[in-house]
């Protein structure tokens, strides 16, 4: 009985087994693949045209032969078993797993790389292994697992330039397989440039590999001394191996610096810089589970070719290039949001421009109730969590075109919260989120009156669900606070003009009280010189009314003794009327001035 529960266990949880792409385990699997790949692409061509070595380790070639069958066996069962990620969530279900795999391209690639073309042994001969040339089709397996490599080891350019020399390395194999095979079909040592015959120095397995890997190398690379091809066959074989060196060997070789340098530069405009992280991570001693959570932050940004830094890169392009390529990219994220989907165009080119984009790993909080936000997010990719302080129960789900964080960016009348967030949102798996700035938001919205209302009508539903907006009452309160204390204020600024004005009065009556008594001491004058010179009696008479005006005048009476004799009451009233004009403007500026 035991025994059949464990069956049961077992059975069940291999049923229920599915492999994470981000794990150790799938990454390690993918290192495993490359030997059955690298082998048949190297073997079957050297069993191929090395008739020898074919035969003389047939038994160990077909050991690999069905050892290698049985890891690309295996490899599909681990292909099926593997997770995909939809929404930025692992999907486990196997049902959907299998129904993905099934209908994809790979199984019909795999399964055509697994077709039993060894049973053509029976006709062509087992020294024949060309056969199994559909094995060839797991390249791209291959091709994935260099990659993943590059992703996750701390010294890519070294890396980079050993994968170069490995395909240097295999294009020079396949070439000298080829050159002896030619040999072989012309015939060893019918002249310089084929193989020389079998004799005891070239009659050995080895020697006949590395002559020809040697005499390939020659050849590819365009150095020493090569015998002058004397068949047609020869000639053709030169002719193609040289169109191959000089259009890529030499290319490539000439070029390592540039290759790796552009490489690398491409890296750096498309994600961040991971090795300088590093190199900073090591040198503060940061702990291993926090380095283990930036590198696979780094790795998912690689594997799914996520671009983070899109606005540097479209600086490369003309601004009218630019706002199309924004707008084809990220119109159907912007479509799906709401307060966007009957905007206007020029509103969409106006955001897909300043819109930043930001990918957040599982479990990973985008904002905390109480923080301060200077932006909004809409999601383009992943599921978020509105959860509560503790950050296990969830209040709800936001999905692909969601967006949230409008509340702290909005100037909402009534908001309690002010400026600060008032939820907490945790992403649940890799999510791609975009930014808004607040100043961007705001200089967009200016123009499009009708999006602004839409999401300032929204925030408020929100806050009114929330309790964080107050209510109408107390609203009108503190409006009725501000307009009493915006009139008090006006009542002081009144009651202080009040005062400058009354003195302002003063003034002007006592100027007007100089200039009468400067008006009638002129009109004195006047008639002084128009009578004849008085007596004796008469300028005591004189004196006294001299003295009678007051001291005050003294000055004012010389300077009319200066004057001619010739005015006349209408100049000395228009005198008059000017200087009370003038007083009486420059008693309007100081009161405009004032006031």
């Amino acid at each position: 009985h035991l025994g059949l529960r464990m069956d049961k266990t077992t059975d069940f949880s291999l049923r229920e087994w599915v492999v994470d792409p981000a794990e150790q385990f799938y990454y390690v699997w993918l290192q495993v693949m490359i030997f059955p790949i690298v082998y048949n692409l190297v073997i079957i061509i050297l069993r191929t045209c090395f008739n020898s070595i074919a035969l003389s380790y047939l038994p160990l070639w077909l050991t690999l032969d069905y050892l290698s069958d049985f890891m690309y066996m295996l490899d599909m069962v681990i292909t099926v078993h593997t997770g995909y990620l939809d929404q930025g969530i692992l999907i486990k279900d196997l049902s959907q797993l299998k129904k993905r795999y099934l209908s994809s391209k790979d199984f019909l690639r795999d399964l055509v790389s697994l077709l039993p073309t060894d049973l053509l042994y029976f006709i062509v001969g087992i020294q024949t292994p060309l056969v199994r040339v559909n094995r060839f089709l797991r390249l791209p397996r291959l091709n994935e697992a260099l990659d993943r490599m590059e992703t996750i080891t701390s010294y890519p350019n070294i890396f980079r330039l050993s994968k170069l020399m490995i395909y240097i390395f295999v294009l020079t194999h396949w070439n000298a397989c080829l050159y002896f095979a030619l040999s072989s079909y012309v015939g060893f040592g019918r002249d310089q440039w084929v193989y020389p015959n079998l004799t005891d120095d070239f009659a050995s397995m080895r020697r006949q590999y590395f002559h020809s890997f040697w005499f390939s190398t020659k050849i590819l690379t365009t150095v020493g001394d090569i015998p002058l091809p004397e068949l047609e066959e020869e000639l053709l074989f030169m002719i193609a191996n040289l169109l191959i060196a000089v259009l890529v060997f030499a290319s490539v070789v000439g070029n390592v610096g540039n290759v790796v340098t552009n490489l690398r530069d491409r890296d750096n405009i498309f994600f961040p810089n991971h090795e300088l992280v590093r190199a900073y991570l090591r040198s503060h001693h940061v702990s291993k589970e926090l380095r283990q959570r930036i590198d696979n932050w780094y790795q998912h940004l690689h594997i799914n070719k996520k671009i983070i830094r899109e606005n540097e890169i479209l600086q490369q392009v003309p601004v009218y290039l630019r706002t199309e390529i924004a707008v084809s990219v990220h119109l159907p994220t912007l479509s799906k949001v709401t307060i966007f989907q009957n905007c206007d165009k020029s509103l969409l080119e106006e955001l897909v421009l300043k819109l930043t984009p930001q990918v957040f790993s599982p479990g990973e909080y985008v904002c905390r109730k109480g923080d301060v936000g200077h932006e909004m997010y809409i999601i383009k990719e992943g599921k978020l969590a509105v959860v509560a302080d503790d950050g296990v129960t969830e209040f709800a789900v936001l999905s692909a075109g969601n967006f949230f964080g409008e509340i702290s960016i909005l100037n909402i009348k009534g908001n309690k919260s002010g400026n600060r967030r008032t939820a907490n949102i945790k992403s649940i798996g890799y999510s791609d989120l975009f930014s808004l700035s607040k100043e961007d938001l705001t200089d967009a919205l200016s123009e499009f009156p009708t999006a602004k209302r839409h999401l300032e009508e929204k925030g408020r539903q929100i806050l009114i669900k929330m309790g964080m907006l107050e209510e109408s009452g107390q609203g009108e309160e503190k409006e009725e606070e501000k307009v009493e204390t915006k009139i008090k204020r006006l009542e002081d600024t009144l009651e202080v003009l009040q005062t400058k004005l009354a003195r302002l009065i003063v003034e002007l009556e006592s100027s007007s009280r100089k200039m009468q008594s400067r008006v009638e001491q002129l009109e004195w004058e006047l008639a002084a010189l128009e009578n004849p010179v008085p007596d004796e009696g008469d300028e005591d008479e004189v004196q006294g009314r001299r003295e009678g005006v007051g001291g005050e005048t003294e000055w004012e009476r010389e300077e009319a003794e200066g004057e001619e004799g010739k005015c006349n009451p209408t100049f000395l009233e228009t005198i008059q009327a000017i200087n009370y004009k003038t007083i009486q403007s420059s008693i309007h500026s100081k009161m405009s001035l004032n006031y």
